[in-house]
């Protein structure tokens, strides 16, 4: 038997921090060093932590990354393993690289040939395509490294290392974002790649919240048979350890005569690298570390904490401040961030008007009480008074409307933002998925915030969570009479949510259709059983929401298309 151990640094990098990500590249590497590794990954970009965006165009920003690489190697120099980091590369143009660095050196790059450019990835902005493809050859053992996107090719660098480049094993890097049920078609590709290609496949993913994005961690190794042999937590930095036997390899490639055949990718050259790494050769056993899958709604549920703390975390919050209606959503944000930042950092404002029900206030005092976090009443009914008698004679002859319950919303905003200025909390949005795609919600008023963290949740997925929480928690936090009452804006006398939209299992299944699948209104109607009105009422009201959503805080990506990077829509078009 022929052993080989690979640690999967699994960590939580901050983009632009270069210091801060070199120590925790030195620290993880030294952590795989007194385990016996031989080879320890970091995530793809680990370097300048993902996504940099347009940091990329900066040369400063490519020049520090090349520093920091060289620090790097010059700090592991005394270490017996082979790093492999991911960094942007500055040569003739920028790539997407991963460095291979042994005895204070760095011995080659591989550089990412297939550059995705769907969804949120904007790579063919930012870099070239790599042109060749590598082999490490050590006297131990032979690998492959690919970055991401490379390894969904079925014909791509994978299948030319192991099967034409003879490599041992391959190592993937990734900064994959998160999206509900993303887990598991991962894991089905890479279990084919290593069963198509008769080679063990390690698969390591980034942690952590960056912005919009979350990347949840959970990276594993498949064996040659494609069976996945271990896997890393969700959400959580980590660095999982897996012994490979490359004997095991060896033999089953001897039935399989593609290896023989070397007359594929021509196109691109196949290079054979070698790195003189000298293998210790005593190690101890390893702990076997297969993490189970989370359900989905602890799942999702991680995600958007993740997503929370670490969107306050790097930019420098400790407090959180929302507006609590006693409304499901603002007290599934509160909970949420409760668990992101601490209770004693969340901050709740009630702030009710003449249309705001006794129940909305008992409710919220009653939650607010359970979560333990601050809860604060502030009265905005004479200020609102105020505003109308100020704007009465320039209103002269028209109806109360919409526009006397946004400017409602619109004061409550600003008190928000006050409290945000004066203490230096992060004022968190409790709009969701669902208003926010048809423009259920007041511009400058309830979408004011710096961060949206429900923004991609729709509101069925809303009450669903929120009764995951209380029977995960064992208790009731979140009070049953908030998860059961009508929704209700409370801007006007006895409003609830159907009386501009259809009931939210039919929205939320109407706009799963018009925006995740992008049907057109014909398609939506040819296939499903919903009233063609309904139907046009909805898609019109996305349509004219555009302008909203531009000016909406971000928020984290939970689906599979998200609004921001991932659905870029004019404002302005023929409707």
């Amino acid at each position: 038997m022929r052993r080989i151990r690979v640690g999967l640094a699994q960590i939580n990098t901050i983009v632009g921090d270069f210091e801060g990500n070199v120590s925790k590249i030195v620290e993880y590497s030294k952590m795989g060093a007194a385990e016996g590794a031989d080879i320890v990954l970091f995530p793809e970009l680990a370097i300048c932590g993902y996504p940099p965006e347009d940091l990329l165009l900066r040369v400063g920003f490519l020049d520090a990354a090349g520093t920091a690489i060289d620090e790097i190697a010059r700090q592991t120099a005394r270490l017996p393993i082979i790093t492999i980091v991911g960094f942007p590369e500055r040569d003739d143009d920028t790539y997407n690289s991963a460095a291979i660095i042994y005895n204070g050196r760095i011995w080659d790059t591989y550089r990412k040939i297939f550059l995705p450019n769907y969804g949120v990835f904007d790579e063919k902005r930012y870099f070239s395509q790599g042109e060749r493809i590598p082999v490490y050859d050590t006297p131990a053992f032979r690998f492959g490294v690919n970055i991401c996107e490379d390894i969904w090719q079925s014909e791509g660098p994978t299948a030319a290392q192991a099967l034409y480049g003879d490599a041992e094993i391959i190592f993937n890097i990734n900064a994959s974002p998160y999206s509900i049920g993303k887990q598991a078609h991962r894991e089905s590709m890479i279990s084919s790649r290593a069963s198509d290609n008769i080679v063990p496949i390690a698969y390591l993913n980034s942690i952590g919240g960056q912005d919009e994005l979350v990347f949840d961690g959970q990276s594993f190794a498949a064996d040659s048979r494609g069976k996945i042999v271990v896997r890393a937590s969700a959400f959580r930095e980590q660095l999982l350890l897996v012994d490979f036997d490359t004997e095991d390899v060896f033999r089953k490639r001897l039935h399989d005569p593609r290896r023989r055949e070397r007359n594929i990718f021509q196109e691109i050259p196949l290079d054979v690298v070698e790195v003189p790494f000298v293998q210790a050769h005593k190690k101890d056993e390893i702990e076997i570390v297969l993490e189970k899958h989370l359900e989905p709604m602890e799942e999702i549920w991680q995600a958007l904490v993740t997503g929370l703390s670490d969107y306050a975390r790097k930019n420098g919050f400790k407090s959180v401040v929302l507006g609590l209606s006693g409304g499901i959503d603002s007290t599934l944000v509160a909970t949420i961030a409760a668990d992101a930042v601490g209770s004693k950092n969340v901050h709740s404002v009630f702030m009710p008007t003449k249309f705001t029900a006794e129940q909305s206030f008992s409710d919220a005092q009653k939650f607010s009480k359970n979560l333990g976090i601050d809860f604060k009443v502030i009265e905005i009914e004479p200020l609102f008074e105020g505003y109308i008698e100020h704007l009465n004679p320039h209103f002269a002859g028209k109806k109360f409307d919409i526009t006397e319950e946004n400017i409602q919303s619109r004061i409550r905003g600003n008190i928000l933002m006050a409290l945000s200025n004066k203490f230096g909390h992060l004022v968190l949005a409790t709009g969701n998925k669902s208003e926010m795609s048809v423009g259920y919600a007041t511009l400058y008023g309830d979408m004011v915030g710096g961060f949206a963290v429900i923004k991609d949740v729709p509101k069925t997925l809303v009450w669903e969570l929120a009764r995951w929480k209380n029977k995960s928690a064992g208790k009731e936090i979140i009070p049953n009479s908030i998860i059961e009452r009508p929704p209700t804006a409370e801007l006007r006398e006895n409003q609830l949510d159907t009386d501009s939209l259809p009931p939210y299992e039919i929205l939320d299944a109407i706009l799963e259709l018009y925006i995740g699948e992008e049907m057109s209104a014909k398609e939506i109607l040819e296939r499903s059983n919903f009233d063609e009105e309904t139907v046009k009422k909805i898609v019109g009201m996305v349509d004219r929401a555009e302008y909203k959503r531009r000016q909406a805080p971000p928020g984290i990506k939970i689906t599979t298309r998200a609004f921001g990077k991932e659905r870029r829509m004019p404002i302005t078009r023929k409707r």
